[in-house]
């Protein structure tokens, strides 16, 4: 368990992470259903959650856009997310909440869906930011933040 007066705050990667990872799809998909945005939005944090607790980014790795994987490979996103690993955070509570969109869902120019809220989480509050691009047929993450807080 994460102490109260301890704030965790990953940013994936200096000041480029949360931009898309690559050039416009070339296909683009319609915006999913809030049910398909909250799936996305859940398993993604869930598997960084397992990613975290486990140390080991090799499958997290695997479940991200191909862009993204091509440029942090595992050993890099273990030390994107070092302040997570080092706290012990633990955010898997987040699949039994409900989703609080902070912002509508939206495809921006570049063909990334933006998904940005937080889950009413005791003591710490998950907030997120996610983007998704077309990959391997799925959406496929492109870019993390997360704060807890």
């Amino acid at each position: 368990m994460i102490p109260r007066w301890a704030r965790i705050r990953s940013v994936a990667a200096a000041a480029g992470l949360l931009l898309v990872c690559a050039t416009a799809p070339a296909r683009a998909l319609d915006l999913p259903s809030a049910f398909v945005q909250e799936v996305l939005i859940k398993s993604i944090l869930v598997s960084l959650n397992d990613a975290v607790a486990a140390d080991n980014f090799t499958v997290f790795h695997a479940k991200i856009s191909k862009p993204f994987r091509d440029q942090f490979p595992p050993d890099k996103l273990k030390s994107i997310f070092k302040d997570l690993v080092d706290k012990h955070a633990v955010f898997d509570a987040i699949v039994a909440k409900p989703i609080i969109m902070d912002e509508d869902a939206k495809i921006d120019d570049k063909g990334v869906l933006r998904l940005k809220g937080h889950f009413d989480t005791t003591p710490k509050q998950v907030k997120y930011q996610l983007g998704f691009i077309p990959s391997d047929g799925a959406w496929k993450l492109s870019g993390i933040t997360i704060d807890i807080e």
